[in-house]
């Protein structure tokens, strides 16, 4: 099964909810933006919408691979845990990000899962960790938008 998230350039809108510990789970939509260079680095652009007051939470990714690869590697600018680290790897149905929060004292670290739906659709799931204890989860549907 081949990949269209990630794996080509797309504008991806995204909704689902954030659930923090002890709290009830917040909607929220955002969009994710991928682009490709001639060098096999690709970039990544996140920003999630919460509703109200709360403040919105936007990324910033560059990695690498080739082509013929299942791994790759990035960097990560998150709008609430900073520098970030990961590392990512292409499965036939899924692709699975680890990530961990650079000079953290805290002890950060994440996973995100993208299930393929189909080749315009798919399925977020995600955490953050703070040391043993799960902090936060994710969940959300992404739709590829057309080209215009």
């Amino acid at each position: 099964m081949n990949h269209t998230f990630l794996l080509e350039p797309g504008r991806w809108i995204l909704q689902g909810s954030w659930l923090e510990r002890n709290q009830m789970p917040i909607n929220f939509k955002g969009m994710i933006l991928v682009a490709w260079n001639r060098d096999n680095w690709f970039t990544m652009a996140t920003k999630l919408i919460f509703p109200g007051d709360s403040p919105h939470i936007a990324s910033q990714y560059k990695g690498r691979f080739d082509r013929g690869e299942r791994q790759y590697t990035f960097l990560l600018q998150h709008g609430s845990l900073g520098q970030v680290e990961g590392e990512g790897w292409i499965c036939p149905d899924s692709i699975v990000q680890r990530y961990w929060v650079l000079s953290d004292r805290q002890r950060r670290s994440g996973f995100e899962t993208l299930h393929r739906i189909s080749d315009d659709s798919y399925h977020l799931t995600s955490g953050i960790i703070a040391g043993h204890f799960l902090n936060s989860t994710m969940e959300a549907s992404l739709e590829r938008q057309p080209n215009k």
